[in-house]
């Protein structure tokens, strides 16, 4: 179990970052039209969900530290969160449907709040490392003995 969730935690960063890379394509996209960012939700909506999900699951099933837990349950609140601020950043619009900079602050709390999820997610992989702990020099190597003539 401790191996899973060392697996685990390292695709939970990569689909972190990857996030970051579809954030940027729906940002760049042009026009910017309503699918720019269907790409940044299903992968925020679904794949970072299930494998913030799965992470806390394998620190538990790996009986790591109460703290190694908390801090792999902390992210699912924190990923709970982003669409709300999504939602909130949407809806702080003016009449004609034009960004207020209230819109746009809450909006960059979004962005804040995905830095923060990964920060904790590096501790949780860092975490698991060294739970798993350390790979032997020779892993990976068959060595055959012997006898001595």
């Amino acid at each position: 179990m401790r191996k899973a969730l060392v697996i685990v935690s390292a695709l939970l960063l990569v689909a972190f970052a990857v996030q970051f890379v579809l954030a940027a394509v729906g940002g760049f996209t042009r026009p910017a039209g309503e699918d720019a960012y269907a790409l940044h939700s299903l992968n925020g909506m679904a794949v970072i969900p299930i494998l913030t999900v799965l992470t806390a699951l394998f620190a538990a099933l790996a009986k790591a530290p109460g703290r190694l837990i908390a801090l792999a349950i902390l992210p699912i609140g924190l990923v709970v969160l982003q669409p709300l601020i999504a939602m909130l950043a949407e809806a702080s619009t003016d009449a004609s449907g034009v960004s207020t900079p209230l819109g746009l602050t809450i909006g960059g709390l979004h962005a804040l709040n995905g830095i923060i999820a990964v920060h904790v997610v590096v501790g949780v992989h860092r975490g698991a490392r060294k739970l798993a702990g350390p790979v032997p020099a020779d892993a990976g190597v068959a060595v055959r003995e012997t006898e001595p003539a």
